[in-house]
């Protein structure tokens, strides 16, 4: 059996590790290199730093960082942010990315999802997705860190992305974002149903009975949590002894 998998978020603006509610409100929440050390030394699965303003502020990500961070981790590292190009990615990769994430430009050329997966496998490319559920009832694209809104729906667009070889998707509900009220199951269930790739939730983890549900009810492969590990409000060895204590296989 596939054991689900608990990765910790780093948030990035100006080389500090952040967190908001419905991404706004943004808060200091400490050093991305100590706490990297610090999950990876509690049994977190893997790490994903997303650099958040590196798309809105037109530059790339920030390398000399991601090295820093690589350096104190001895698990599967994703890097996202500011990334438009194969020499991107090359240059993450050389600093101790695993994978990288990409969201707003492969939305606005597709074709980068197929030239990052023909390039370093689709095991490399993780296709980012932030969604919010609109009054229609409808689950939309957003871009930009969640300011632009599209008139796509994000299941048409998970397709396409692991059509063109993304290997995994990373799913944010935007509505759930740092609420800590639970993850948007309906829509993960759904993206975890119809796609014959790894989704990852995230957006509204904040109690323990939360990953169950996402587990069991959303059918994800793995859950993404940023504020609760943060601010010490839950530590990963003691989630991962619930999950297992529920019946949920993970890797302890």
């Amino acid at each position: 059996m596939l054991t689900k998998r608990i990765i910790p978020c780093l948030d990035i603006r100006d080389g500090r590790t952040v967190k908001g509610v419905n991404f706004e409100n943004i808060r200091d929440a400490g050093d991305p290199v100590e706490l990297g050390a610090l999950y990876a030394s509690q049994g977190a699965d893997e790490l994903v730093f997303l650099d958040i303003t590196a798309t809105n502020e037109k530059r790339k990500t920030l390398s000399e960082l991601v090295n820093r961070i690589a350096r104190h981790i001895n698990i599967p590292f994703t890097v996202g942010g500011g990334i438009g190009s194969i020499e991107d990615v090359n240059v993450l990769l050389q600093n101790g990315a695993d994978k990288i994430s990409v969201n707003t430009a492969a939305f606005r050329n597709p074709q980068l999802v197929s030239d990052l997966a023909g390039e370093f496998g689709s095991q490399c490319v993780v296709l980012a997705i932030d969604a919010r559920q609109e009054d229609d009832g409808e689950w939309y694209v957003y871009l930009n860190g969640g300011r632009i809104k599209t008139d796509t729906r994000c299941e048409d667009w998970a397709r396409q992305g692991v059509d063109r070889g993304a290997g995994e998707i990373l799913l944010t509900s935007m509505n759930h974002d740092g609420a800590k009220s639970g993850f948007a199951l309906d829509i993960t269930r759904r993206l975890a149903d119809a796609l014959s790739v790894p989704v990852i939730a995230s957006g509204g983890g904040g109690t323990m009975r939360h990953f169950v549900d996402v587990f069991n009810e959303g059918h994800a492969d793995a859950a993404l949590a940023a504020s609760i590990f943060h601010f010490k409000e839950i530590g990963i060895p003691e989630l991962k002894r619930y999950l297992q204590e529920n019946q949920i296989a993970v890797r302890i």
